[in-house]
């Protein structure tokens, strides 16, 4: 069964709350939009635009927003727990209200005990004296965050703690402040900020039902754009052409978006894995790579397929037969406990067999999701296992500069026992 909304939501809170419990982190401040997307699992709400905000706490998750989106994000929050602030103050003004809120309890709470057992030993209220009122609340944060963005963070939960001072004459904070150990981390705040790295971005790494049937839904009307871009494909054509073709056609058949900016690459300019579409016409003899992906209800879809211009021979249908046997083999060997690194290691092996060792030049596949690039990485960086719901791609290539260059791509879901393939186009040679 999958998931509703806001039962997606609630359960992606709760995950966030779990792993901040478990790193020692008290509330956790979010700004990238695919981050925040995937928290509060809202609908046609966000665009590419930073103007957002979440802040979640061990009892509350405030999104602010502003005037143009507040509108949808107050629609889509209903029946979940995401507050939306659509009030008109900067981001980190909002995070420093939403976090003092929380941490005034614990920090008084601490400076309170700290007090009663320094009152029944007869010491001072001291820093010597009062050791637990150090204990601060710790807010996690992105670490792609913009210098500028941290700043207004240091300013807001600056003048925060200046605020209440002003009015509450010795608090919590202060006594925290005058509680800390000389030999800890200086910090002007009440809150300790704390960098974290792909920390939401790991909790998105092993996808729910609800996700991996968006996804399955973007790859179909990519294996339909396929179909209907062979059928078009001639030579004479240039590699733009076949590009605007080939997205119109994803468009219009149900993709809110692409995925990616569509590659075709043909004759030597397929060599380069990232070729950018230009005027270069499309010959005999040639093979082009087409390397596509539809966006739909949120998710990407990815794949990529070489097409020949007449049929492989020498070389060439070495070449193919090498890259597809590399690509089945690895998708035939995923399951729930091999690592990333370890698949990559097949496939550069199975390519060495083949005569064409050292031509892939990158890793063997990346993760996919609401971002065409997540985790886990099929790479030898990663040594980490992977794990059921864990969706990735498979595209070993091979690039002979000067000549051509080929790769063959699909993706799918690691399940309990191996690997579902969402694409659906076939692995024979297309020959136009």
């Amino acid at each position: 069964m999958v998931a509703s909304a806001e039962s997606a939501s609630a359960a992606r809170i709760a995950r966030l709350r779990a792993a901040c419990a478990s790193a020692g982190i008290d509330a956790f401040y979010a700004r990238g939009t695919s981050n925040i997307a995937w928290l509060t699992a809202f609908d046609g709400v966000f665009d590419d635009e930073a103007a957002h905000a979440l802040v979640v706490t061990p009892e509350r998750a405030v999104l602010h927003t502003d005037s143009r989106y507040s509108l949808a994000c107050e629609a889509a929050a209903q029946g979940t727990p995401i507050d939306v602030d659509a009030s008109r103050r900067p981001h980190a003004e909002v995070a420093a209200e939403v976090v003092q809120a929380a941490a005034g309890d614990v920090v008084r709470a601490a400076a309170g005990d700290a007090h009663d057992a320094a009152n029944a030993s007869g010491e001072a209220a001291s820093a010597g004296g009062c050791p637990e009122a150090a204990q601060r609340f710790v807010l996690g944060i992105e670490d792609d965050m913009t210098l500028a963005e941290y700043r207004r963070l240091e300013r807001a939960f600056a003048a925060g703690e200046d605020a209440a001072a002003d009015s509450a004459g010795t608090t919590s904070a202060a006594l925290a402040r005058a509680a800390t150990p000389a030999s800890a981390p200086s910090s002007p705040f009440w809150a300790d900020l704390r960098e974290t790295t792909n920390f939401v971005f790991g909790l998105r790494a092993a996808k729910d039902a609800g996700e991996i049937e968006r996804m399955k839904a973007a790859q179909a009307i990519t294996d339909a754009a396929f179909a209907h871009i062979v059928a078009f494909m001639r030579p004479g054509m240039t590699e733009r052409a076949v590009q605007i073709e080939l997205e119109d056609f994803m468009r219009r058949h149900g993709a809110e978006d692409l995925a990616f900016s569509s590659i075709v690459a043909t004759g030597a300019n397929g060599a380069s894995p990232h070729a950018i579409p230009g005027e270069a016409v499309l010959e005999a003899g040639q093979c082009v790579v087409l390397d596509f992906g539809a966006k739909a209800r949120g998710y990407c879809s990815d794949m990529t397929r070489t097409v020949f211009l007449g049929a492989p021979e020498g070389e060439m249908l070495r070449a193919w037969e090498t890259l597809r046997a590399a690509n089945e083999a690895v998708e035939a060997a995923i399951c729930p406990g091999v690592t990333g690194a370890e698949m990559h290691q097949l496939a550069e092996d199975i390519l060495a067999e083949g005569g064409f060792g050292g031509r892939m030049d990158h890793g063997l596949g990346h993760g996919v999701g609401m971002d065409i690039h997540e985790e886990p990485v099929l790479a030898p960086r990663n040594k980490e296992l992977l794990v059921p719901g864990n969706v990735v791609t498979v595209e070993p290539g091979i690039y002979l500069p000067g000549k051509f260059g080929m790769r063959l791509e699909d993706f799918g879901v690691v399940t309990e026992t191996g690997f579902e393939v969402f694409t659906k186009s076939t692995h024979e040679a297309v020959i136009i």
